[in-house]
C-alpha cells in the first residue's frame, strides 16, 4: 500500500543513483594510464572493489581515517597482486583518482525517470557519507543537482551514517519530521537501519542482490520505487 503521509524523500547518492562502480572503474583507468601501472585493470578491480567496500564500512565505524581509507584500499589491492608502490606514488594515485572520479557520471537505469516522477509529488534530498567536495561536483556534473532541495554530507555533520545525528541534521535542514520522510539507499546498516533508528520510513535498493531482511520494503531496480511512492 502506498504511504499517504510521506512529503519528503531522501536518497543516498553513491551506489543508489550514481553508479559508483562504473564511474570508479573509469577513474582508475585514467590513473593506471597516468602512472603506467603494470597490472591489468580488470585484475585490480576484482580485488579492489571488496577491499574498498570493507574500508568504507570501517570508515563509517570510525575505525579508519579518510587518509587511511584512501591509502589503504590502494596499498592492500596492489599487495594482493604482488605490487608495491612507495607512499608518495600511492598518494599521487589517490589524489588523481579523487580528481578523476566526478568526471564520469553514469547513473543507474531509470534515475532521471524516477526523479522526475517523484519531484511532482515530494520534496527530494540527498544524505551521503561521501566526501562533501566530491559529492557536490558529482551532483552538478551528472545534472542531478536541480532535483534536490538539500544535500547533507556526513563530513559536514562530523559523523557518518548510521549515526542518528546525520539523519537528524538532514531532517532539520529540510524542515520536515521523520514521520513524513522516507530514506532510499543501498547499504542496509548505514541507510536503512540508520534512518529507521530516527523514525523514518525506508526503501532498500538491493542492486547487489543480497538476501533481503524480512519486514522491509526492497527494490532491485530504481523504477520499482514508483510502485511504492
Amino acid at each position: 500500500m502506498k504511504p499517504q503521509k510521506i512529503t519528503d524523500v531522501f536518497f543516498d547518492l553513491d551506489h543508489t543513483l550514481w553508479d559508483f562502480d562504473k564511474n570508479s572503474a573509469l577513474a582508475h583507468q585514467f590513473v593506471f594510464k597516468r602512472f603506467s601501472v603494470s597490472v591489468s585493470l580488470d585484475s585490480f578491480l576484482k580485488v579492489y572493489e571488496p577491499i574498498n567496500f570493507n574500508y568504507w564500512r570501517e570508515f563509517r565505524e570510525e575505525r579508519v581515517t579518510k587518509t587511511q581509507l584512501r591509502r589503504g584500499r590502494l596499498i592492500d589491492s596492489f599487495s594482493e597482486l604482488g605490487v608495491v608502490y612507495d607512499m608518495k606514488t600511492i598518494d599521487g594515485m589517490s589524489d588523481a583518482y579523487i580528481q578523476a572520479l566526478p568526471n564520469n557520471n553514469y547513473l543507474f537505469d531509470g534515475t532521471f525517470e524516477l526523479l522526475r516522477y517523484l519531484q511532482q509529488k515530494y520534496t527530494l534530498h540527498i544524505i551521503t557519507n561521501g566526501f562533501s567536495k566530491v559529492q557536490y561536483v558529482k551532483l552538478k556534473k551528472s545534472k542531478l543537482a536541480p532535483f534536490f532541495a538539500t544535500v547533507t554530507s556526513s563530513e559536514e555533520v562530523g559523523v557518518k551514517k548510521p549515526n542518528p545525528l546525520v539523519f537528524d541534521t538532514a531532517l532539520s535542514k529540510a524542515g520536515v519530521s521523520a514521520q513524513n520522510s522516507i530514506m532510499i539507499g543501498d547499504t542496509f546498516d548505514a541507510d536503512i537501519l540508520g534512518a529507521e533508528g530516527v523514525g523514518m520510513d525506508t526503501i532498500f535498493f538491493n542492486y547487489r542482490k543480497e538476501t533481503p531482511k524480512d519486514g522491509y520494503k526492497v527494490v532491485d531496480y530504481l523504477l520499482e520505487i514508483k510502485d511504492l511512492l
